[in-house]
């Protein structure tokens, strides 16, 4: 059986990353989809909230569940046995990003792969960052999101915050 961990801050969840993931869930036994708390940013959905939201989106893919965890990826790993990471590209600029932290993550623990996965075409100018400043300044973002992250966007900035 193999078990993947496919993280990532997913602030919010965009067509992208379910694309990864439906993929992912028929390549792998079992996806865990993990939140990461990254105290570098600051995110605009609580953990929590990504959490359910992502749950709701993918709750048709049987062998895909959600975690969360702050720290180290390879530390999550460890602790939970698995030896393979997904991690989704949508650029050469994603792929460089991506490579140092494989490096990196190679040297922190070496029986953990890292899978690329390019998205699809339609999905490759996506991104959480871009989302949030479309939705944040009052913008139609249904063709970039899931319908559950929609709405919950939708309430977000109706309510004033910006």
């Amino acid at each position: 059986m193999v078990r993947v961990i496919y993280p990532g801050s997913f602030d919010p969840m965009t067509y992208g990353h379910l694309d990864i993931v439906q993929r992912s869930s028929k390549l792998f036994d079992e996806v865990i989809m993990a939140v990461v708390g990254n105290p570098g940013k600051s995110p605009l959905l609580p953990p929590e909230e990504r959490t359910e939201l992502i749950r709701e989106v993918v709750k048709d893919l049987k062998n895909v569940s959600i975690g969360s965890f702050q720290g180290l990826t390879v530390d999550y790993a460890k602790q939970n046995d698995i030896k393979v990471l997904i991690r989704g590209l949508r650029a050469i600029s994603d792929f460089e990003a991506e490579l140092g932290m494989e490096q990196a993550n190679k040297q922190l623990f070496p029986e953990l792969e890292t899978i690329f996965l390019m998205t699809k075409a339609e999905y490759s100018f996506i991104s959480s960052s871009t989302v949030k400043e479309i939705a944040r300044l009052g913008g139609d973002v249904s063709q970039f999101v899931p319908p559950p992250v929609n709405e919950y966007l939708k309430r977000h900035f109706s309510r004033g915050t910006k």
